[in-house]
């Protein structure tokens, strides 16, 4: 099972680049199924998947996966300006 809060990280950063799940799958190479599963947190990513998501969505991967609690405040303050 995956996680539903990195899933909503995904699609947050997925919409502020203005990318639909499919033009997100295509750009990463990846399956639409595979990235609507992370989204919806069915499915747990590998961390290979999950760099290349940061890499394609140009944020930085401690970020993405609030790997500390600094983290996880910079991202809600920036989808509060964004």
């Amino acid at each position: 099972m995956g996680d539903a809060r990195l899933g909503n990280r995904i699609r947050s950063f997925r919409k502020l680049k203005g990318y639909t799940q499919q033009s997100l799958a295509e750009k990463m190479g990846v399956s639409l199924s595979l990235v609507g599963s992370l989204e919806r947190g069915t499915r747990k990513p590998t961390e290979p998947i999950l760099r290349k998501i940061a890499i394609t969505l140009q944020v930085d991967y401690d970020e993405l996966c609030a790997i500390n609690k600094l983290d996880n405040n910079a991202f809600n303050r920036r989808m509060q300006i964004e």
